[in-house]
């Protein structure tokens, strides 16, 4: 049996997020691994989880508090983005892309 979040477009395109960050952080270098790179992938990782999680639950408010989050995530993800372009990880086109 398909879980609701399965066929919510939201969804897909979290985890195609998440697949593109985790892509992007596998060339920081090594220092990064527990700090910048991991914190970016376990916040990119969020979106797709929160929307799962929401879509389980019971009201529609209780699903709408988790996009809220969700939405928070991504944008911590951005701040993440800018500071791997400021430490020269990533390029002012990838920080774009992201």
């Amino acid at each position: 049996m398909a879980f609701r979040f399965e066929g919510l477009e939201i969804w897909q395109k979290a985890r195609e997020f998440s697949l593109r960050i985790n892509t992007v952080t596998a060339t920081f270098p090594p220092k990064e691994k527990y700090a910048l790179a991991d914190q970016m992938n376990r916040a990119s990782n969020a979106p797709a989880l929160l929307i799962a999680e929401g879509s389980g639950l019971d009201t529609n408010a209780l699903f709408s508090h988790r996009l809220g989050l969700a939405i928070g995530e991504i944008c911590e993800v951005a701040a993440a983005a800018l500071m791997s372009m400021d430490r020269g990880y990533i390029t002012l086109e990838k920080k774009n892309e992201i």
